[in-house]
Parts: C-alpha cells; sequence; structure tokens
C-alpha cells in the first residue's frame, strides 16, 4: 500500500522466471483512492448507525426514568435530569459555534463528542479551541484531517482502562494547530513515520490508511505532522495559514 500526494494505490511485484533463470518482473499498480473513500464513507456509516442505535437504546432508559419520576410526583428532579445532558450539549455548542469560523470543523467536533461518549470514550475539546479564520484548505481536507487524526486517537485510548481523548485546535500566528492527544500507549517518531508513509496498523482487521491520509492533507498544504516529546500519546499537525499556501503541491 503506498499512499502519494493526491493517490493511494496497491502495488504488486512479481517475479518473472523461465526455466530457473529470473527474466524480470511485472509490476502490477491498482488504484484504491476512490475504493479507499467508499470504505471510508461506508465506515462512517456503520459507525453512525451504530452511534444511533446507542443513543437510541440510552434515550429510551432516560424517558422511562422521566416517565417514572413524574408518576412519583419528582416533577422537579424529573425535569432537571431531563436538561442536564441538553445543557451541557447545548454549552458546547455555543462555544464552538463562537469560537470556530468553519461550521463543517464544528459539526465534525460536535459528532465525534457524541461518538466518542457512545463508545464509552471521554472527549474533550479543549477550551482555548479557537480558529478566527478559514484554513487555506478545502472543507474536505479539514474533515479528513482532523476526523481522521480525533478516530485513530479513539481507537488507540480504548486500550486504557480509562479513555479519554482531548482535542485542541487554534491559531498560533499564521499557523493552524491541531493537537490530538489520548490515553493509549502512544507513537515514538520512528513509529509515526511509518504510519504515515504506508499505512502501517496495530489492528489485524484495519487497513491503517488514517494517519496516512492525514500526512497525504499535511504534504499538500505544506505542513507538519509529528508527536509532541512530551507526551508520547499526542499528534500534533502545524499548517501554515500566511499568503502564498495556496494548497498546491511543489
Amino acid at each position: 500500500m503506498h499512499v502519494t500526494g493526491n493517490r493511494v494505490l496497491v502495488v504488486n511485484s512479481d517475479a518473472v522466471l523461465w526455466e530457473g533463470r529470473r527474466l524480470g518482473a511485472v509490476v502490477t499498480l491498482r488504484d484504491h483512492t476512490e475504493l479507499q473513500n467508499v470504505l471510508g464513507e461506508l465506515d462512517s456509516v456503520r459507525g453512525f448507525a451504530e452511534s444511533l442505535r446507542t443513543q437510541a437504546h440510552e434515550s429510551a432508559n432516560r424517558l422511562h426514568t422521566i416517565v417514572t419520576m413524574v408518576e412519583l410526583g419528582r416533577t422537579d428532579e424529573a425535569v432537571s435530569f431531563a436538561t442536564h445532558e441538553l445543557a451541557l450539549s447545548q454549552s458546547l455548542i455555543d462555544r464552538l459555534t463562537t469560537a470556530v469560523r468553519e461550521p463543517a470543523l464544528v459539526a465534525l467536533l460536535l459528532g465525534k463528542s457524541s461518538d466518542a461518549s457512545t463508545r464509552g470514550v471521554a472527549l474533550t475539546v479543549t477550551e482555548d479551541t479557537a480558529l478566527e479564520s478559514t484554513p487555506p484548505m478545502s472543507t474536505g481536507d479539514l474533515v479528513t484531517l482532523v476526523g481522521n487524526l480525533v478516530d485513530n486517537a479513539i481507537d488507540a485510548s480504548r486500550a486504557s482502562d480509562d479513555p479519554w481523548v482531548e482535542v485542541a485546535i487554534r491559531q498560533e500566528g499564521s499557523t493552524m494547530v491541531v493537537e490530538v492527544a489520548d490515553s493509549g500507549p502512544g507513537m515514538t517518531a520512528e513509529t509515526l513515520a511509518h504510519a504515515t508513509q504506508r499505512g502501517y496498523s496495530t489492528k489485524s482487521d484495519h487497513h491503517g490508511l488514517g494517519l496516512a491520509l492525514v500526512s497525504q492533507v499535511v504534504n499538500r498544504y505544506r505542513g507538519t505532522v509529528h508527536t509532541e516529546s512530551s507526551l508520547a500519546s499526542m499528534v500534533v499537525v502545524e499548517i501554515p495559514m500566511g499568503p502564498g499556501r495556496d494548497g498546491t503541491e511543489s
């Protein structure tokens, strides 16, 4: 599996032998870019479906609790129980819509927060998350970048007894900084480099293209991706936002 600046390719190389002699080799390149996009969308749909099933189950439990409280005459407690979680969710929505200019990024973060919660992972968007100007990239690339970083962190965090993920997105001068930390085992700089180049994964049922696709976007916009030396479980992406960064490949 090879990830280039714009494509996802599967490369096979087979030797050509005749009477014990090697005559050469046949190399086959298959473009899996569109297939990978479709598989990514399918994974998202499956994730949303599972999230909806979980939320429906939890909603039924909460509704049953509220109805029982009302029947017992505990109306004040019923109202408090019903509005507490809604208030927390609305607080996050208000904060992000005020601080982040890109609506697609706001929607992504809210969706990932809900998805993480249903999977038993505490996802926090830091208070300093703010993006006053629009990043120098397409909405699709921004969603690919942040979405894959968060998905990878959620998966990694579940290896711990108390899984958590922390996301920070901010603008420092003329640079957009994305930091995603988790409670997982983390990666060394060498492991991250391998993952971003070849779609490495420690999971046998996963192709591990998430970080490779992140690297593809980062390279497209002349950015950098690295692990934070003081915290092995944090991945940091920096994308220039200054003039002349038009997103074309050098």
